[in-house]
């Protein structure tokens, strides 16, 4: 059976004859549209080139690859997210004091903490509040330390930097701890 790769090659290698036109005069039409959204790219193809949706699909998604590297963090908390940043970078800094083996792994909607296994998860979780994961298997929830979920056994719902205090702290330096 072909890979992902071979058969989106073999559709692009028949493009031409099935569209009518070869891939880089499909992303020149994408390109001059305006549309950015990939959505809104295949139906335009479709609509305005009657092009089938497996063709359009694929000329959206090259026509939004990008080569430049992503920064996960930055993406989080941009637009309205952004006053969230320092709460963060203070977690972060923090993290960072526990040890040398703390990694730093961000992701698509969060930032693990690890260490040999995961001990917090930063999730930047609505426009005015952080929620940070910690991982303290066995402890009660009580107070702020919230009960968590499958990624971490506990939360803390954080609104500013002030609340990233030291109570907040220990949990963390416990759950660090625990992973190692």
């Amino acid at each position: 059976m072909a890979t992902p790769d071979e058969m989106a090659a073999t559709m692009i290698a028949n493009m031409p004859e099935k569209t009518g036109k070869p891939l880089g005069d499909w992303l020149d039409i994408v390109k001059q549209s305006g549309l950015d959204k990939h959505g809104k790219i295949v139906a335009m193809l479709k609509s305005d080139h009657g092009m089938s949706h497996g063709f359009a699909n694929l000329v959206a998604a090259h026509a939004l690859k990008s080569d430049e590297p992503v920064d996960l963090v930055a993406a989080q908390y941009s637009g309205a997210k952004a006053p969230l940043k320092p709460i963060h970078d203070a977690i972060v800094d923090f993290a960072k004091t526990l040890g040398a083996d703390v990694e730093i792994a961000p992701k698509k909607t969060s930032v693990s903490l690890r260490r040999k296994k995961q001990f917090a998860l930063i999730i930047p979780a609505t426009r005015t509040r952080v929620d940070l994961g910690i991982a303290l298997k066995g402890e009660e929830p009580a107070g702020r330390l919230e009960k968590g979920d499958a990624m971490c056994s506990h939360r803390v719902r954080i609104e500013s930097v002030a609340e990233f205090d030291d109570e907040v702290k220990q949990w963390v330096a416990e759950a660090y701890t625990r992973a190692g």
